[in-house]
């Protein structure tokens, strides 16, 4: 039988949890409103500012991050003291499932994010009372897999305006923005978009101006991008449905 109540903090906290912007993307939205209180009372909330680092690379993999708010970005060091930017994850991604014992990587806000975390073994009972976040969490673990290996073939095979049209549709479709015409919220530095993409900072640039020539973006003086046209940015991309 399921608790006839639960205290006033957990109330407000579960309120707080049907209005969060994740609350229908990624983990969150594999409980039904009525049980929605067991992954609440598991989770432990944090505000992280921008610049600060919530995952390090090497340390024990003790917890998982559901992203609430904000974007952040993944990166591994190299021996010789260079960085790569692995990733970049926002509303409703879920960080570090695909761990082992330690982070294979660190995780740094580019922006204020708010954030929820939970304990494996915590986050272990919930799953095993509600089958259905196991479920995600293998669809999320999947997805991730799907998302290196188009990483893989972008570095790998992708030109330079295929990279940047492959990564500006991409990023369009997981932000799922309502107006089509909107400028794209792009938080990430032009040097980290550079970095991610394999490019440099001057490259990426020549490209937005190309696509920008093209008809295809629009780029405002103050660097926010309008996608004009979504199936020719995607046909550039080589993205296919």
């Amino acid at each position: 039988m399921r608790p006839a109540a639960i205290n006033i903090l957990s109330r407000h906290e579960l309120e707080a949890c049907k209005r969060c912007d994740a609350r229908h993307q990624g983990l969150c939205d594999a409980l039904h409103d009525d049980d929605l209180h067991f992954l609440s009372d598991a989770a432990h909330r944090s505000a992280i500012a921008k610049g600060e680092v919530f995952v390090t690379e090497g340390n024990p993999a003790r917890n998982f991050f559901n992203i609430n708010q904000g974007a952040a970005k993944l990166y591994m060091d190299l021996a010789d003291g260079r960085r790569q930017i692995t990733g970049f994850v926002g509303v409703g991604d879920f960080v570090g499932l695909a761990a082992g014992t330690r982070y294979a990587f660190s995780a740094e806000a580019i922006e204020p994010v708010q954030l929820c975390r939970f304990d494996r073994i915590e986050l272990r009972a919930v799953s095993a009372r509600f089958p259905m976040i196991e479920r995600r969490l293998l669809e999320i673990a999947s997805h991730e897999l799907v998302i290196a290996q188009e990483q893989m073939l972008l570095l790998g095979r992708k030109t330079a305006i295929e990279r940047v049209a492959s990564f500006l549709e991409g990023w369009y479709q997981r932000t799922l923005c309502a107006d089509p015409g909107a400028p794209l919220d792009l938080p990430m530095l032009r040097g980290d978009l550079a970095e991610y993409l394999g490019l440099t900072i001057e490259t990426v640039s020549r490209v937005l101006a190309s696509l920008r020539r093209q008809g295809v973006v629009a780029v405002a003086t103050d660097h926010r991008i309008s996608i004009l046209d979504h199936a020719r940015l995607a046909a550039i991309g080589q993205i296919f449905a």
